[in-house]
């Protein structure tokens, strides 16, 4: 029964190690979906080789993150098999062992249960945060705050290949701005950085783009052949952000006539 609890106890604290580290890298600026696989992928020991690999890697914030994984992986995994074998082997007979099976199936399944909970997991959210700012010297911020990422709005980084609609073009000849889409940095294949690129910035064809604008716009962009098709695509998407603009006035100047109304 000891050997049960501790395998039950070592897959609760790999649940919060996982869900930790996640928070974590996501608060370097890493998005959660990639946050989550990156965590898992290095407490497994699993070593995907992928584009977010190597951010974590170049990052020395996130590759100390891993490197901690990693090191409680090994542990938790070897303390989890041994754990299951001890928990098996000294079983007498089949009268015994079914218990002990259905046992730490329950407790697998309450904590699935707990994990996936969309209240808890927002409390656990919270409380990672908190620590991780209060009681380590890791340099995470949330920049889904400082960026204001809510609604349709989010950072989205772009490859650019050879027939996109952005390649071999300068920024001042894209007007992406009158789409709603602004272009925070660009990524050179040399692994050059350029941030707030100017208008004079040529984007060419193997840079990594990231751009802050609407999902939906961002989505199109990054799937906008060049041509005319890509030119009309252009066009639909500047009267689409300009009718969104309008909307935005008028409620802007409906808070502004509710607040005068108020003081007055």
């Amino acid at each position: 029964m000891v050997a049960l609890v501790s395998v039950l106890i070592a897959i609760s604290l790999s649940l919060l190690i996982t869900r930790t580290a996640t928070e974590a890298l996501a608060l370097t600026g890493l998005s959660r979906p990639a946050a989550a696989f990156q965590a898992r992928s290095a407490f497994t020991g699993s070593g995907f080789t992928t584009d977010e690999s190597e951010k974590v890697m170049n990052h020395p914030v996130r590759r100390r993150i891993i490197m901690w994984l990693m090191f409680f992986g090994n542990a938790g995994i070897i303390t989890v098999i041994s754990s299951l074998v001890l928990t098996f082997i000294s079983t007498a007979g089949f009268d015994e062992w079914l218990p002990r099976l259905l046992l730490l199936l329950l407790g697998i399944g309450f904590l699935w249960i707990v994990a996936t909970n969309y209240t808890f997991n927002r409390f656990l959210t919270r409380w990672v945060r908190v620590a991780l700012k209060r009681w380590t010297d890791l340099d995470v911020r949330d920049y889904a705050s400082l960026l204001h990422l809510k609604g349709d709005y989010q950072v989205m980084e772009m490859e650019v290949k050879a027939g996109d609609w952005l390649a071999n073009k300068r920024l001042e000849e894209l007007h992406l701005r009158d789409e709603g889409i602004v272009i925070l940095g660009i990524e050179r294949q040399d692994e050059t950085y350029i941030g707030a690129p100017h208008a004079s910035t040529c984007i060419s064809p193997g840079d990594s783009l990231i751009l802050y604008g609407r999902k939906s716009g961002l989505t199109e962009l990054d799937s906008r052949d060049a041509g005319i098709v890509g030119e009309r695509a252009h066009q639909d998407a500047i009267a689409v952000q300009q009718k969104i603009e309008q909307e935005q006035d008028s409620q802007d100047i409906f808070s502004q006539k509710q607040n005068h109304q108020i003081q007055s």
